[in-house]
C-alpha cells in the first residue's frame, strides 16, 4: 500500500512539475503572434526551459470570466492600454514585480503598475492598389464615396480610433478631440455606415485589404508591413496616423506567475524587443532596443512619423470605455 502511494504521490509531484515548467501566452494570432512567439517565447524556452504554450485570439470577455470564476488559464496576455488601464482597476490583474521585470529603459508611457509595454504602433489608412482608382490622402477619404467608392474597413470592436477618425474627417483639430464628441462622430459614420465591412482581429484587416474586398481601410501599421513584406500591391499613408500601444499583462490568479513574470522580463529586454520590432514592424517599448536595430528599420517605425502624429487618449478611453461600448454596439446593431 506504501509503495502504491508513493507511486500516487511520485507521479502528482511530477505532474506538478511539469506544469511548473509551462506557461500560456496569449495574443491577437496572425503575423503578430508569429513574430512573438519567434522574438520571444523561443529565445525564452530555450534560456529557461519554460515551455511557452501559445493561445488566442486575446478575448477580454473570457479573460474576466476566467478571473471571476477563478480557473485562470492564461498567464501573459498581449492587450490594449486602454483596456488594461481598466482591468486593473477592475482587479483583473497581477501587480508588475518589478524586482523580476527591470524597469530601467522601458518607456514610461506605456508602464504601469499592472503592466509593461508590448509595442507601440499607429493606426495607418491603407488601401489596395488594384481596387482604389487614385490615391487616398487622409482619412477624410474613407468618407468620400463618390471620390473613393467602394467598401472600406474598420476595426469592429469598441476602442480608440475608429471615432476619433471620424472626428477628424469631419473637420475636427487634433487637438480638440477629447472628450469625444460621440453624437457628431456616429453621425459622420452613418454616411457610410452600408459600405463598411468590419475586421476583428489583425489577420482580417490583411486579409480584406489584400483580397481587395475592402478597397481600403484602418489598418495598425504592423499588418500593412506584413502585407508589403509578402508583396502585397498596398498602399499606405502616415497622414494624421493615431499612435497607441499594446501591452503585456498577467491576468489575476495566473498560476504560472513566477514564470510569466520571468517571461515579461525577457519580452522586453532590449534585445527581445529589437527583435519584435524587426520582423513585425511595430516600435520597441524599451527605450534601448533601437540600439540592436538597423537603421533602415528605425526609419519604417511609427516614431519616425511624428509630424502630425496624434497620440490616442488612453485614459480617457479607460475611464469613458464602458459607456461608449454600450452606444457603439447600439449602433453597430441597427
Amino acid at each position: 500500500m506504501k509503495l502504491i502511494m508513493a507511486g500516487i504521490l511520485a507521479g502528482l509531484l511530477a505532474a506538478t512539475a511539469a506544469r511548473a515548467d509551462e506557461m500560456v501566452f496569449t495574443s491577437w494570432g496572425g503575423t503578430t503572434q508569429e513574430a512573438q512567439t519567434k522574438s520571444w517565447a523561443a529565445p525564452f524556452e530555450a534560456s529557461s526551459g519554460i515551455k511557452v504554450l501559445q493561445d488566442g485570439p486575446t478575448d477580454y470577455g473570457k479573460l474576466k470570466a476566467m478571473v471571476e470564476g477563478g480557473s485562470v488559464a492564461w498567464d501573459v496576455i498581449d492587450v490594449e492600454m486602454d483596456f488594461a488601464i481598466k482591468a486593473a482597476k477592475d482587479g483583473l490583474l497581477e501587480p508588475i514585480d518589478f524586482n523580476v521585470v527591470p524597469k530601467a529603459g522601458l518607456d514610461p508611457r506605456f508602464t504601469t503598475d499592472h503592466a509593461v509595454g508590448s509595442f507601440y504602433y499607429s493606426f495607418v489608412l491603407a488601401w489596395n492598389k488594384g481596387a482604389v482608382s487614385g490615391e487616398p490622402a487622409g482619412w477624410a477619404d474613407m468618407f468620400d464615396l463618390t471620390k473613393f467608392p467602394g467598401k472600406r474597413t474598420f476595426y469592429k470592436w469598441s476602442a480608440p480610433g475608429v471615432i476619433e477618425i471620424a472626428l477628424l474627417a469631419d473637420g475636427v483639430p487634433a487637438d480638440k478631440l477629447y472628450p469625444l464628441d460621440l453624437d457628431r462622430a456616429f453621425k459622420k459614420l452613418d454616411t457610410i455606415k452600408s459600405e463598411i465591412v468590419w475586421w476583428d482581429s489583425g489577420a482580417q484587416s490583411q486579409q480584406l485589404i489584400a483580397s481587395g474586398e475592402a478597397a481600403f481601410g484602418q489598418l495598425w501599421n504592423g499588418r500593412v508591413f506584413a502585407l508589403e513584406q509578402d508583396g502585397a500591391d498596398v498602399g499606405v499613408s502616415w497622414n494624421q496616423n493615431m499612435t497607441a500601444a499594446d501591452v503585456l499583462v498577467i491576468p489575476k490568479g495566473s498560476k504560472n506567475k513566477a514564470s510569466a513574470m520571468k517571461f515579461l522580463a525577457a519580452a522586453t529586454s532590449p534585445k527581445s524587443q529589437a527583435m519584435f520590432a524587426e520582423a513585425s514592424g511595430y516600435a520597441p517599448i524599451n527605450t534601448a532596443a533601437k540600439a540592436e536595430m538597423p537603421a533602415d528599420v528605425v526609419k519604417s517605425l511609427p516614431d519616425a512619423y511624428v509630424d502630425g502624429q496624434i497620440n490616442l487618449d488612453m485614459n480617457y478611453w479607460a475611464e469613458n470605455r464602458d459607456a461608449i461600448a454600450e452606444r457603439w454596439y447600439a449602433w453597430q446593431a441597427k
